[in-house]
């Protein structure tokens, strides 16, 4: 079993990337798959043509929710996480084909995530073990490695953009990861589809490995305005094209 990261700022092409890689193992047969958004705004599951209400499941969030406030559960005694964690199985864990899928959600309460994080970490302690790679997509803030969601990470991989703050954004991730002790073996940058290749020479040094850009691909677009699955995407796609070489330099 190995643990990805993939994050990003916002427009970065972060959700996307995920959705690409998973079409990469899904196509290579590694399988079985688990992805988790831990993203707020929760794009991953509609770009891999999951639909959780649909699919009559919840969010962990959601979960929450109905055990503590609607039900009238308390947060006294037995830790909240472990309370929750068999109805993030049965109730959250939305199980497919090629891969299984989980998501966090918004915010449950006026606060931080706290409670849905160690909820989530909980869980992903005893569920990842039956998977070939987890596959987690994560916010464009840094929170989530503060709070050690996922404490040992094979590789981490940041989608950046033309953009000094996003330059600072590979730094913080970095110096943040090695100061909490979050263990990983790989920290690789990758260039959303604005990214020029000219400007990899400012990226890489010691600590980071470039691997190379996604390029602008229409039918990405176009997917995303019609709401269908990146994984129906063509595999000679450009974009599609550059996540296998991508992964290759990356020994996946």
């Amino acid at each position: 079993m190995k643990t990805i990261v993939c994050m990003g700022r916002g427009g970065s092409g972060k959700t996307s990337f995920v959705a690409l890689m998973t079409k990469y193992f899904i196509d290579k047969e590694e399988l079985p798959l688990l992805l988790v958004d831990i993203d707020p705004d929760q794009n991953l599951g509609e770009i891999v043509g999951v639909d959780l209400e649909k699919e009559k499941k919840k969010t962990i969030s959601e979960l929450l929710v109905e055990t503590f406030l609607e039900q009238g559960g308390t947060t006294v005694g037995i830790p909240p996480s472990e309370r929750i964690e068999g109805k993030i199985w049965e109730k959250g864990l939305y199980e497919g084909e090629f891969f299984d899928f989980m998501a966090v959600g918004p915010k449950w309460i006026e606060g931080c995530y706290c409670l849905p994080n160690a909820a989530l970490k909980r869980a992903l302690g005893r569920l990842k073990k039956i998977y070939r790679y987890v596959l987690i997509d994560s916010p464009a803030g840094l929170e989530h490695l503060n709070r050690k969601i996922t404490s040992e990470v094979e590789d981490i991989f940041d989608i950046i953009d033309p953009s000094k703050k996003s330059f600072e954004h590979v730094e913080r991730a970095y110096k943040i990861a090695k100061e909490i002790g979050v263990e990983f073996e790989n920290f690789y940058v990758v260039g959303g589809y604005r990214f020029p290749e000219n400007l990899k020479s400012v990226i890489t040094n010691k600590k980071f490995k470039f691997l190379g850009k996604i390029p602008y691909d229409k039918d990405i677009e176009d997917f995303g305005l019609l709401g269908k699955s990146l994984l129906e995407l063509s595999n000679t796609s450009p974009a599609y094209l550059s996540i296998k070489k991508i992964m290759e330099k990356a020994n996946y």
